[in-house]
């Protein structure tokens, strides 16, 4: 049985998140503070930990981060809620290494929804980790143990997230990969779902490769359909 813990100061939404998730057969554990939920994570050890941004004293964000850095918690998957919707808002988070946002008010559904396709993930061993073998096409250099790309000499270190992006696309390079697809394959979300997540990821990974590319341009986008690596 999945053990999951929530992590928001409103008293009513941790509540109401707990009940449902209960309904569908998780163990809940409730924090309603930044300190007491980074507490809590190194504890009981959750195989999904549900976030809230907007905490007084100490945010999400940074609970994110203390839980990216410590050892015994650094692997689990992070589901922040914000009702900030804005881009850099994402970008921040997804740095600091949360898996996905869901932004208030949502449908409970939806929550079942992302929780589902996390906890999937999670368990899941992506075909570039099963490796420690470096992956070379070209003057590409994918490096799975440290989630790192190197191309022309110059490395970019990535989250768990950009090198899965990459390395599907360095399979499929010359051909468009879908939006949709990168969902389903990474996510495990149905192809209605947030495109919004894959333009976010694909923004910060874009510019971590600029920038050790200079005027050459890897990922292109492909307008109303998808995504594609030029080698």
């Amino acid at each position: 049985m999945n053990k999951i813990l929530v992590i928001d100061d409103d008293i009513a939404i941790n509540e109401l998140i707990k009940v449902n998730l209960e309904l569908s057969g998780y163990t809940v554990f409730q924090a309603y503070d930044g300190t007491r939920g980074f507490a809590s994570a190194k504890q009981e050890l959750p195989d999904l930990i549900v976030l809230d941004v907007m905490m007084p004293e100490v945010d999400g964000y940074t609970v994110a981060q203390r839980i990216r850095q410590n050892d015994t918690t650094k692997e689990t998957p992070i589901l922040m809620l914000t009702a900030l919707s804005q881009l850099n808002d994402k970008i921040k988070g997804f740095d600091i290494g949360v898996d996905d946002y869901l932004v208030k008010p949502f449908e409970m559904e939806e929550l079942h929804v992302r929780v589902r396709a996390l906890l999937k993930r999670a368990r899941k061993i992506p075909e570039t980790m099963a490796t420690k073998e470096f992956l070379v096409y070209k003057e590409i250099t994918l490096i799975p143990e440290s989630y790192s790309v190197k191309i022309n000499e110059q490395t970019a270190k990535l989250t768990p997230i950009e090198f899965e992006i990459f390395y599907i696309l360095f399979q499929n390079h010359g051909n468009m990969v879908s939006s949709k697809k990168l969902l389903k394959d990474i996510w495990g979300y149905e192809p209605d779902d947030d495109i919004e997540t894959i333009r976010v990821h694909i923004r910060h990974l874009r510019s971590k490769i600029n920038k050790i590319t200079g005027d050459k341009k890897y990922i292109e986008t492909i307008y109303g359909g998808g995504y594609k690596l030029n080698i």
